[in-house]
């Protein structure tokens, strides 16, 4: 597995051989089937948003390319090694959402002995500085608050610049500022080579900070694209908000065949082909039109849209 240089572009150069590929993958609890037939690739300097709802399979699909459950069908592989082998776990950092660790350890000496654990020699006072532990490596990790705890678990998924780095929920119980951090160091680990799965629910913050976003709905992979190829794919309206002038919203409303919303605003939907044509149709109304307003599809409305049980 190569790694990139920063400044690179990591998108074209980097997609011959993925670091982590699932190949039709089947897993089954009991007589229940949890995954059917996954397959997805993460290619190195990759950003990979999973989303899904509660029970769509996403715990058990990472819990797989750990190691530490055994599918009945499929394949994994980690920078070519089969997921729980050594080579497998030296090339992976994991983040669960919930981390743990020994209360009565400081930062400082937690992170030492994972550092020791692993063989890396890091500079571990330049590591929670980064994390924004500085001011608390010295504290005991029971007297952490859940953020600190997970910025710690951070700061161990830096250890190593390891080839996978699989983040559940890493943004759990963080302010906003350390939010912004957090994303910045992902945007760090992608720079360098590392490919990043980030299984979250917060889709404003993934919808801007990915390269590409997989869905998952009940146990199967229902899209999988760039945010712009999800949009094309669903074919959702776009949104256009009209804001009028004096008392002519009903009259752009009939006009236009849109609706009135919050007063003196008018919304009309059209499809992505038709925008243009909606918008030189408006033009024509002169200055009963005050202001106009453009509003592609979000990911709030393709998760939405492909979480529907209705599609096939």
């Amino acid at each position: 597995c190569r790694k990139l240089q920063k400044g690179s572009n990591r998108m074209d150069k980097m997609r011959d051989t993925p670091i982590l590929e699932i190949s039709r993958l089947d897993k089954f609890r009991g007589k229940t089937q949890v995954l059917h037939g996954i397959d997805l690739q993460l290619y190195a300097g990759e950003r990979l948003a999973l989303l899904g709802h509660n029970g769509a399979g996403k715990s058990t699909l990472i819990k797989s390319v750990l190691g530490l459950i055994h599918a009945e069908g499929g394949t994994i592989s980690i920078c070519g090694a089969q997921p729980g082998t050594g080579a497998a776990r030296a090339a992976t950092a994991f983040l669960p959402e919930a981390v743990s660790f020994h209360p009565a350890l400081t930062g400082y000496e937690q992170l030492k002995t994972f550092a020791r654990l692993s063989g890396e020699k890091p500079d571990i006072a330049a590591l929670l500085q980064r994390v924004g532990l500085s001011d608390a490596m010295h504290r005991r990790i029971g007297a952490y608050s859940k953020g600190m705890r997970q910025r710690l678990g951070l700061a161990q998924v830096l250890l190593g610049r390891p080839k996978l780095a699989l983040l559940d929920e890493p943004t759990s119980g963080l302010d906003p500022i350390s939010r912004q951090d957090l994303y910045a160091i992902i945007d760090e680990l992608a720079a360098q080579g590392t490919a990043v799965l980030i299984a979250s629910h917060a889709l404003t913050e993934v919808e801007a900070r990915t390269d590409r976003i997989a869905i998952m709905r009940k146990g199967r992979k229902v899209a999988d694209d760039t945010l712009a190829g999800l949009s094309a794919q669903a074919g959702l309206p776009v949104k256009l908000r009209l804001r009028a002038s004096g008392d002519q919203a009903d009259r752009i409303a009939l006009e236009t065949g849109g609706r009135r919303i919050n007063g003196a605003s008018v919304e009309i939907l059209c499809t992505p082909q038709d925008k243009m044509a909606e918008l030189r149709r408006i033009a024509a109304l002169g200055d009963a039109v005050v202001d106009i307003d453009m509003v592609p599809p979000r990911l709030d409305d393709l998760y939405r849209h492909y979480s529907n049980e209705e599609l096939n």
